[in-house]
């Protein structure tokens, strides 16, 4: 099943996009961390990956320069962007603020 990407953010539970390539180091590091965000808040967030090699038009439309770059979105809005990377208490922090 195909999902609409703007579907996918018009939630109102937070949504948690990381933009990431596969051959990127300080994305590799960012995969643990967002795993532990996920087992700390749970239903709070939802945590969607997008790989920018293969999705180079949305990582383009959102002004994607570096990964990886964590955006945010709350009801198809951008309430909150990160480049590199981030602890999980600072994103947990910003999921508490959107909740």
């Amino acid at each position: 099943m195909k999902v609409n990407f703007a579907d996918l953010i018009n939630s109102d539970t937070p949504v948690l996009v990381d933009f990431y390539a596969d051959w990127c180091g300080p994305c590799k590091v960012m995969a643990p961390v967002l795993q532990q965000v996920k087992s700390d808040v749970g239903e709070k967030v939802r945590i969607v990956k997008i790989d920018v090699d293969r999705h180079e038009a949305l990582a383009g439309h959102y002004q994607v320069m570096s990964i990886p770059t964590l955006i945010m979105f709350k009801s198809g809005k951008e309430v909150w962007r990160q480049v590199g990377v981030v602890s999980a208490s600072a994103i947990e922090k910003k999921v508490e603020d959107y909740a």
